[in-house]
């Protein structure tokens, strides 16, 4: 098993002088990040979907290695709800793959108020493996992974859960104020895990036993080899990139494999 340890997003203001020095711009934060970091989740990408020629200009920006994590658009989860989703994806993938062999996970994360559906879970998660990238796209990794974070607890069935494993679909492991809100299902050979909201002294924090449970969890449900990559979304203060060196460094004095950033390190 190794870890993939990132934060949800990279642009943040008060970051500034927690990860990002004074003297670096936030025009290059990202490259700053790639060099600390060898994965990030983009979160903005929910918003708004970005021109294709976005992703190349971060693909270029970001060194051989790093990766880079998609929230599918809210267009896709919470205007259509999963439903009839062949085109909705196609100009997701269409712009994302020109990140190239950078393209991680798809993330989809449903809204609160999204009861099962088993079939539309279904139906957009063949749509992911029927997508055919277009001819002038740069190489891709050998598959599109896709992550779904449910949020009500209906999808909490065996039915579900087949449906996600016979894709090859992670379960997005999930918390808030470090307890999960997600059953701990093993679905693919590889895993997702969003961390929230830690319950630290130093809010939104995360405490060092909190994090070492997590470790503990992982541990048990994949193998070595399988990659699991994990996000912390706790953005305010500095909070994520904190927790997300802080996890690092315990996964590694537990002799957990970690992915190294695909630069330099900081500086």
């Amino acid at each position: 098993m190794s870890l993939v340890i990132g934060t949800s997003g990279w642009q943040y203001r008060d970051w500034r002088d927690v990860l990002y020095p004074a003297g670096v711009a936030q025009a290059r934060w990202l490259e700053y990040y790639s060099r600390t970091f060898p994965a990030v989740e983009n979160n903005g990408t929910f918003y708004r979907l970005p021109r294709p020629q976005a992703f190349e200009d971060w693909r270029n920006r970001t060194p051989d290695g790093f990766t880079m994590a998609v929230k599918a658009s809210r267009y896709l989860t919470h205007v259509r709800r999963l439903r009839d989703p062949a085109e909705p994806v196609a100009r997701l993938l269409g712009a994302a793959v020109y990140l190239g062999p950078r393209l991680g996970p798809v993330l989809l994360q449903l809204p609160p108020n999204m009861t099962a559906d088993p079939d539309a879970l279904d139906g957009v998660l063949t749509a992911f493996a029927r997508f055919k990238p277009p001819r002038d796209a740069p190489p891709l990794p050998a598959a599109i992974q896709v992550a779904v974070e449910f949020r009500h607890e209906t999808w909490w069935t065996e039915e579900v859960k087949g449906i996600l494993a016979r894709h090859d679909a992670a379960l997005s492991w999930a918390d808030r104020q470090e307890q999960p809100v997600a059953p701990m299902w093993r679905t693919a050979s590889w895993g997702y895990l969003r961390l929230h909201e830690g319950a630290g002294r130093s809010w939104p924090r995360y405490t060092s036993q909190a994090l070492r449970g997590w470790l503990t969890a992982i541990a048990n449900a994949w193998q070595p080899g399988q990659d699991v990559f994990v996000f912390f979304n706790n953005d305010q203060h500095g909070a994520a990139p904190q927790d997300a060196l802080a996890l690092a460094a315990l996964a590694r004095d537990a002799g957990i494999d970690v992915r190294a950033a695909a630069g330099d390190g900081p500086g």
